[in-house]
């Protein structure tokens, strides 16, 4: 039998964020964003929260590791040299809203920042990587969460329609793979003003969780229409944080739970962006939970009519539910909650590592949308060594990839339109969740650790090489 090999033209390539690479803080006008206010340390979400805590007052009580982050902003030739030597065929990143807008709600863009993605673009297009280009990836003008209260506010619809035209106007000869909101259903298990979303209180009309999401539905569906009008031969699609659901065992009352927990986490979003409409199921629970919205004339119809063409999503681990938990099992669930799973083991930061879950996600919605998929996040976050002779030998991250990349070829054959694969942090980077560079996904080591030391050095890994292989064979030596 032939060896499996991907389909021709299938996008390989890595995954970042512009706040967790960057850097360059405060330099070309760039105005502060969530991820500039948010500490180091694994409690940087819960001291975002704490009441009094002010960054321009506590700025000097903390680190802020997205500061210099690993300096992207200076080294980018550096890095995408070293992407390209991997054979990348597509490099997913995202714009820094601030530095097209500073403060979020300006009339006018800022010059320099557009510059800089400018030469960012033309050095991927000099190796042939086209940029695969996230709009809003956990980064929204701090400005507009003090000013407005982020996406609860309709009048933040407005500022994203602007800053979405002015980037599309300026690279639509440069980007044709875009994305609007990263992981937009992440609001369920993160719904804090830091990451765009307002802080619950009961005594709100509505949840102001799900005034977000509508809010940004609107804007989605705006920046679809605007997308396709700008750029009519580009792609752009939804990005989700995708987890199937298990039930703890064949009890009914814990099948239903799953079954009502994976609809409400991973379809609901998908749902509205890609069907472009409110799923029939969330009709009983806003009725059960008083949640009302604020729905104005005319955002329904423009929902319709802003459907994706594809869907972005991240899968890092399944998640297993029961609906009566003890403590005991509520603490030992995954980061998205959920009880643990006796039959997978799990990473240094507690993930359960699931590849046949990657295999049964695509299935599942490709089974639901029936759009093109595109696995734009996977990874292992581990401890990496470096030895006396300089290598570093991840062989659990190449493990961990193989047996997920070999998921995607069976769902491939299975039926699934997969469109490509670009691993999260293909070059080590700040983690979003902990603030820690000891958190290491990438091909790539660069030398900066928690307590904000080290030269930036680039090293490449041992996962750097079978990558690159990886790609050259088209899936065919894994």
């Amino acid at each position: 039998m032939k060896p499996f090999q991907f389909p021709k033209g299938f996008l390989w390539g890595g995954a970042t964020a512009a706040n967790q690479i960057e850097g360059g803080f405060g330099e070309g006008n760039k105005g502060l964003n969530i991820a500039d206010v948010l500490p180091g340390g694994k409690e940087r979400l819960a001291v975002l929260q704490t009441p009094g805590f002010n960054f321009e007052i506590d700025r000097e009580k903390y680190s802020y590791p997205n500061h210099e982050a690993i300096d992207f902003y200076h080294r980018y030739k550096e890095d995408i040299a070293l992407f390209a030597e991997m054979g990348f065929k597509v490099f997913r990143m995202s714009i820094a809203w601030t530095r097209i807008f500073p403060n979020g709600n300006e009339l006018e863009a800022n010059e320099e920042g557009l510059a800089f993605y400018d030469r960012v673009f033309d050095e991927l297009h000099k190796y042939g990587i086209e940029p695969v280009v996230t709009i809003s990836h956990y980064e929204m003008p701090l400005n507009l969460v003090k000013e407005y209260g982020g996406w609860r506010s309709r009048e933040v619809v407005t500022f994203f329609e602007r800053y979405v035209n002015a980037i599309f106007n300026r690279y639509k000869n440069k980007v044709k793979y875009w994305m609007t909101f990263n992981e937009i259903n992440s609001g369920f298990v993160m719904p804090i003003q830091g990451l765009g979303f307002a802080i619950q209180k009961e005594e709100d009309k509505y949840h102001p969780t799900f005034q977000a999401f509508h809010h940004q539905f609107v804007a989605s569906a705006i920046a679809v229409k605007a997308c396709h009008e700008i750029i009519p031969d580009a792609k752009i699609g939804c990005m989700i944080l995708y987890a199937p659901v298990y039930s703890f065992d064949s009890n009914p009352e814990n099948v239903m739970y799953a079954l009502q927990e994976e609809r409400l986490f991973n379809y609901f979003c998908a749902d509205v962006q890609v069907r472009g409409e409110y799923p029939a199921f969330i009709n009983r629970y806003f009725e059960e939970h008083q949640i009302e919205l604020d729905i104005q004339e005319g955002d329904l119809e423009l929902i319709k009519e802003g459907t994706v063409d594809y869907i972005g999503f991240s899968y890092y681990m399944s998640r297993t539910e029961k609906k009566e938990k003890t403590e005991l099992e509520k603490s030992q669930g995954n980061l998205i909650g959920g009880v643990k799973n006796p039959f997978l083991k799990a990473s240094d930061w507690g993930w359960e590592i699931d590849p046949m879950g990657l295999r049964i996600s695509l299935n599942q919605l490709y089974d639901r949308y029936r759009v093109p998929l595109f696995v734009v996040e996977n990874g292992l976050g581990a401890y990496d060594k470096v030895e006396e002779d300089g290598s570093i030998n991840d062989d659990y991250r190449i493990d961990f990839l193989r047996e997920h990349i070999k998921a995607m070829g069976e769902a491939i054959k299975d039926g699934v339109n997969l469109m490509g694969y670009t691993s999260w942090g293909c070059i080590d980077l700040v983690s979003a969740s902990s603030g820690e560079f000891s958190k290491r996904y990438g091909y790539i080591y660069v030398d900066k650790h928690d307590d904000g030391s080290g030269t930036l050095e680039r090293k490449k890994k041992k996962s750097f090489f079978w990558y690159k292989d990886v790609i050259a064979s088209n899936g065919e030596k894994l």
